[in-house]
């Protein structure tokens, strides 16, 4: 799994990431829906929770590949 995620480019992390967390353009991205209901707190099906972590999915990988990088 370290091999896999230090072999992905960084511009296409990056490009994901970005993409990933804007999604939807229009009427609101899923991250400030899901980030509003949090406050509110009404995150609580596990279909919100889910596209949560699916749309962070690209941020995560991009910050465990800048710490693996790091290490080796």
């Amino acid at each position: 799994m370290k091999d896999f995620i230090i072999n992905i480019p960084y511009t296409i992390l990056i490009g994901a990431a970005i993409l990933m967390a804007l999604m939807p353009f229009q009427p609101e991205p899923h991250l400030m829906q899901k980030f509003d209901m949090l406050m509110a707190g009404n995150l609580t099906k596990p279909l919100d929770m889910f596209d949560v972590v699916w749309h962070l999915l690209p941020v995560g990988l991009l910050i465990a590949k800048f710490i693996l990088s790091k290490k080796s």
